[in-house]
């Protein structure tokens, strides 16, 4: 079992930047694929970022690259997203997830995913 806990959401001003960790705990962090997603109202739960297990690979949303980063350190088994140039449409409710042992990379498909934290609420105002 692994437990995830995110952290550091909140409100900023479109343009503005946020960073969130993932502290996780239980079996060894670093044999999980870890990613970022978001649900924002009335949608369904949607890819943000990715990273490989040994923090090598990454992986984001079109609608993220360049803005969003994605990183872990697997001493302190926390996952981070970095969030600058934030816009409005990026309000949404940012969850962590962990694969199971057998997956090296981050797959992008909520299904795929073993484990995950409660959320934490990002908003972007205008």
């Amino acid at each position: 079992q692994v437990q995830l806990v995110e952290s550091g959401g909140g409100l900023v001003q479109a343009g503005g930047s946020l960073r969130l960790s993932c502290a996780a705990s239980g079996r060894t962090f670093s044999t999980s694929a870890m990613g970022w997603f978001r649900q924002a109202p009335g949608k369904v739960r949607e890819f943000v970022a990715g990273i490989s297990r040994n923090g090598g690979n990454t992986y984001y949303a079109e609608s993220v690259k360049g803005r969003f980063t994605i990183s872990r350190d697997n001493a302190k088994n926390t996952v981070y997203l970095q969030m600058n140039s934030l816009k409005p449409e990026d309000t949404a409710v940012y969850y962590c997830a962990a694969t199971d042992a057998s997956r090296w990379y981050p797959p992008r498909t909520v299904y795929e995913y073993a484990y995950w934290g409660q959320g934490t609420q990002v908003t972007v105002s205008s």
